[in-house]
């Protein structure tokens, strides 16, 4: 049995699978199976995997019929026969050591479940602003405590460059469909259950951002849709560490914080009202004037502001009347 599967769906990726499939071969680790599922390509993206392979028994060539990256991905997690497995995407590309490195993790450390790692953006920053910020922000999340505390900000992990224990997928599943990003669901779960996610300090993967990612392209990834997908995990989790719960109080008064955070009124939370820095909308209903919050003993605070040097002002602002995080409030976007 190989130690390592890695599961590469595709589809119609004539463009970039060559590479991806390259950077397999060309791994300092070799005791893997790669299970290659056709998901319904019309293009020449099958040939050219058939040609770049040739004769190397470690690729399998599979196809599934249902269109959808959750069905093939889960098809070739059944197939799968190694103690570990590792995602991929057919547009990416793996640094020569990533499975080495990734596999001396979960080896020295049987505590974690699984492991990613840092990721580089294959790209123009100047064309894709908001994609190098997230690979920024995802690359500083780089411990098991980080990604526990900033789980609900943003997708913790960088989906084709994890890799867990078979048994992790096995005991608490895989994938599932629905309207909603099925990885961040993946790891919310996966994190709710105690599995220990953890980060290699190496680039593990080149991340490019094409035009027909489906983070681009698919309603599931939509802004309300991670809020969707994340408020339940997160009513979970406050009835744990809430020690005023079903209270909270939002910092973040807009009409799209209000509409992201009114999600979790319909799951069992009271909002008591709404944290804004303009003294003049405090006479609004349930606004509450910054510097008039209460102190952390007496509040638990979710903070619903997306613009990443607004959210740390207001970090920095809490964390100077002595709210933690984690114990007194949360960063949500």
């Amino acid at each position: 049995m190989p130690k390592l599967s890695i599961i590469l769906p595709f589809y119609n990726a004539e463009n970039t699978i060559q590479r991806a499939v390259l950077s397999i071969i060309n791994q300092t680790f070799i005791d893997f199976e790669c299970i290659l599922i056709d998901n319904k390509s019309t293009d020449n993206s099958r040939n050219i995997i058939l040609q770049t392979i040739k004769n190397d028994r470690r690729f399998i060539l599979t196809e599934e019929p249902k269109q959808g990256v959750v069905f093939a991905s889960n098809r070739g997690s059944e197939l799968a026969k190694g103690e570990y497995i590792a995602r991929m995407d057919s547009d990416d590309e793996c640094y020569a050591n990533r499975f080495e490195k990734q596999i001396a993790f979960l080896d020295s450390n049987e505590d974690y479940g699984a492991v990613s790692g840092i990721v580089e953006f294959a790209g123009n920053k100047s064309n894709s602003r908001g994609f190098a910020n997230y690979i920024d922000w995802v690359n500083s999340v780089n411990t098991y405590k980080l990604i526990i505390r900033k789980r609900f900000i943003e997708s913790p992990i960088v989906n084709p460059s994890a890799m867990w224990r078979q048994k992790v997928s096995n005991q608490y599943g895989m994938y599932i469909e629905s309207d909603l990003p099925e990885d961040y669901e993946l790891w919310l779960r996966w994190l709710s259950y105690g599995v220990k996610i953890g980060k290699v300090k190496d680039k593990v993967l080149k991340w490019y951002d094409s035009s027909t990612r489906l983070t681009r392209t698919d309603k599931r990834y939509s802004n309300m849709a991670f809020y969707k997908v994340k408020s339940p995990f997160l009513v979970d989790y406050l009835k744990k560490i809430n020690p005023h719960f079903p209270k909270v109080t939002i910092w973040g008064a807009s009409k799209i914080s209000r509409q992201r955070a009114k999600l979790l009124e319909k799951l069992g939370v009271d909002i008591s009202g709404y944290i804004d820095i303009s003294r003049k909308r405090k006479l609004q209903d349930n606004i509450i004037y910054y510097k008039e919050i209460a102190p952390p003993q007496d509040i638990f605070i979710l903070v619903y502001v997306r613009q990443v040097n607004m959210r740390q002002q207001v970090q920095k602002y809490l964390e100077s009347k002595l709210f933690k995080e984690g114990k007194n409030y949360l960063l949500i976007s």
